[in-house]
């Protein structure tokens, strides 16, 4: 086991649900520096574990762990967290409550605090909803986040993402008949389907008329879609699939005690110098909704990645975007911390 626990003990969600025994698992790169003031936070996004993270970090890059102490916490969700696939009954499988991203930042915060004594987080950042904990933890602890830099991530889903991540847990539903009493059943290879209707939406249409993916190796689309959304799909629980599904579905930083829906309170709200970087052709998160976000944050700039990559363009893979990531979080972390 590369990673570690922290035990939550009993949690109330914001459904109102108790989930009994909860837990958080965690990875970090590097040392904590005697002022606890080279803290950066680095979530996962749906269906990824920290290992998916660990491009963005090495010696040299933006996110060095020669310099910085840098927390990656897994989603509540996908597997290595408090998950379906994981949980004991009553709470185990398609019983499995609503975690929401304010949920996940919470506990966050609590191992950041109860484990490591932090009161200064330096940069928050990550892609897709990684992203959305970004926006997420800039909003629950404006006094606490120095920076927040999302990629390809917005700060709620908005509504044509809500339709992509319904379409996605039909094909589910569609497998036990559209009858919720049978969802037990599912198997991984119930996720064959998934992976294929997402593979539209993951990478732009100028990627697949230009037949990039015979870069990665893949001779014609047909090998592409099972080679790679397949089979990296059908590595998924799919109980654990739909509880991310409806923590993206449900996701918005403003859906809280905190601002009780206003969502441009709630991103007014952010104190913290904000890189926000959308993809240039992204059809999952679009760069239109980041342009929104960045116009009710004080202190944000919009950078979008200019890539053929779409929602994939923040995902470790191309090396032009990842090194304009990079690039962008070096610029980010130069800045001075806000007062």
């Amino acid at each position: 086991m590369d990673y570690e626990i922290f035990n939550l003990g009993d949690v109330a969600l914001q459904s109102g649900v108790i989930l009994p025994n909860a837990f958080l698992a965690y990875k970090t790169y590097g040392e904590l520096n005697e002022k606890k003031d080279n803290v950066i936070i680095y979530p996962t996004a749906f269906g990824d574990q920290h290992i998916q993270n660990e491009w963005l970090i090495g010696e040299g890059m933006a996110l060095d762990p020669q310099k910085y102490f840098i927390i990656i916490p897994n989603l509540l969700g996908n597997g290595l967290s408090s998950s379906p696939a994981n949980t004991p009954p009553p709470f185990d499988k398609e019983k499995f409550p609503l975690v929401t991203i304010y949920d996940n930042v919470q506990f966050h915060y609590r191992l950041v605090t109860e484990k490591f004594g932090i009161q200064k987080i330096a940069l928050v950042a990550g892609w897709s909803m990684g992203g959305l904990q970004s926006f997420q933890w800039g909003a629950s602890y404006p006094d606490m986040v120095e920076r927040i830099a999302p990629f390809c991530g917005g700060a709620k889903t908005w509504p044509q993402t809500y339709v992509v991540l319904e379409g996605m847990k039909a094909v589910l539903m569609s497998a036990v008949g559209f009858d919720s009493s049978k969802l037990k059943s599912l198997t991984s290879a119930d996720m064959r389907a998934v992976g294929r209707v997402y593979a539209g939406w993951g990478l732009s249409q100028e990627y697949y008329r230009k037949e990039l993916y015979r870069e990665m190796g893949y001779n014609s689309l047909e090998d592409f879609l099972a080679g790679v959304w397949e089979n990296s799909f059908m590595k998924m629980d799919p109980h654990n699939v739909l509880a991310m599904i409806s923590t993206g579905q449900d996701a918005d930083i403003s859906a809280n005690p905190l601002y009780n829906g206003d969502f441009d309170k709630a991103l007014n709200s952010i104190k913290a110098h904000a890189c926000i970087m959308p993809g240039s052709t992204d059809l999952f998160c679009t760069a239109e909704e980041n342009e929104y976000e960045a116009q009710h944050i004080a202190t944000a700039v919009l950078n979008p990645i200019d890539s053929v990559w779409g929602h994939f363009s923040g995902r470790g893979i191309n090396s032009a975007d990842n090194q304009f990531i990079d690039e962008n979080l070096k610029r980010l972390l130069a800045l001075s911390a806000k007062g």
